[in-house]
C-alpha cells in the first residue's frame, strides 16, 4: 500500500479518457486501495459536486468531510442539504473547530478572519482537517491544475508533507468547462453562488465574487495577499 511512510514516487499510469480524464480511474484505484482509509474532504463547491457524484458511483458510503466553520454562506449550507438527499448513503460529516466562534472571539479577538485571516484558517479548517484525517492514510482533493498557478504541478497521486498522508487529485486534468458540462449533463445540485460571479467558494467573510475569470480564485482573501486557506500549502 502506497502510505505517506513508504512514498514512492507513483508508477501506475492512469489513462487519461475523453470522458473522466482519468478520474474514475484514479477514484477506483483510491477505494480499492486505501478502503474505508481514505476520505473526501469536500467544500461543496462545483469541483466538490462533480467529485461526488463519481465517488458515488464507486463507493456510495463514502465518508465526505466538510470542514464547518461556522460562517459559510446559507447557500452552502442548503446545498449539503440537497446532495444529502440525492446520495442518502453517503457518509456526511461536518467538523467543526474545536472553538466555538464565541470562544475564538474571546481569546483571538473579534472579527479574527479580518485580524489574522491565517490564524483564523488554522483555527478553523486545517486544525479540524488534521483531526478529519486522524487515523486515516489518504484523502481526496478536488484540485485542478486550471484552478491557480500555485496547482499547476499537482498530480493525481502526492504525498502531502503537510499532513502526512497521500493526497488523491482525481480532477487534475479537468477544466472549467468540463466541471460545468458533467454537472449540466448530470443535472447535479450545485451551490447557486456560483452563478453570482462567485467561482471559489469559502467561507462567507473571505468570499467575494471573482474580478476575473482568468483566475478563479480571485475573489478569495481579497486584498490581503493570501491566496490559499492552507491545506494546500
Amino acid at each position: 500500500m502506497l502510505t505517506y511512510a513508504t512514498w514512492q514516487e507513483p508508477t501506475i499510469d492512469f489513462q487519461v479518457d475523453e470522458t473522466y480524464k482519468a478520474a474514475l480511474e484514479v477514484l477506483r484505484w483510491s477505494y480499492q486501495e486505501y478502503g474505508d482509509d481514505i476520505v473526501y474532504a469536500c467544500s461543496f463547491g462545483i469541483e466538490g459536486i462533480v467529485l461526488i457524484d463519481l465517488i458515488s458511483k464507486v463507493k456510495p458510503d463514502a465518508t465526505i468531510v466538510f470542514l464547518d466553520t461556522d460562517v459559510h454562506f446559507k447557500e452552502t449550507y442548503k446545498t449539503i442539504d440537497r446532495v444529502k438527499e440525492k446520495y442518502p448513503q453517503l457518509n456526511i460529516v461536518m467538523k467543526k473547530p474545536s472553538l466555538t466562534l464565541e470562544q475564538q472571539a474571546a481569546q483571538y479577538g473579534a472579527e479574527l478572519w479580518k485580524s489574522n485571516p491565517n490564524q483564523c484558517c488554522d483555527i478553523r479548517k486545517i486544525k479540524p482537517l488534521y483531526e478529519a484525517l486522524s487515523g486515516t492514510k489518504a484523502w481526496i482533493s478536488g484540485l485542478r491544475r486550471e484552478q491557480s498557478p500555485t496547482r499547476q504541478k499537482t498530480n493525481f497521486l502526492n504525498r502531502d508533507d503537510k499532513f502526512q498522508s497521500i493526497k488523491v487529485c482525481p480532477l487534475i486534468h479537468w477544466t472549467w468547462k468540463d466541471v460545468w458540462r458533467y454537472v449540466s449533463k448530470h443535472d447535479l445540485p450545485y451551490n447557486p453562488l456560483h452563478d453570482q460571479g462567485y467561482p471559489s467558494i469559502g467561507c462567507e467573510h473571505c468570499t467575494k465574487p471573482a474580478f476575473t475569470m482568468e483566475d478563479l480564485r480571485s475573489g478569495r482573501w481579497q486584498g490581503s495577499g493570501k491566496t490559499e486557506c492552507g491545506l494546500h500549502e
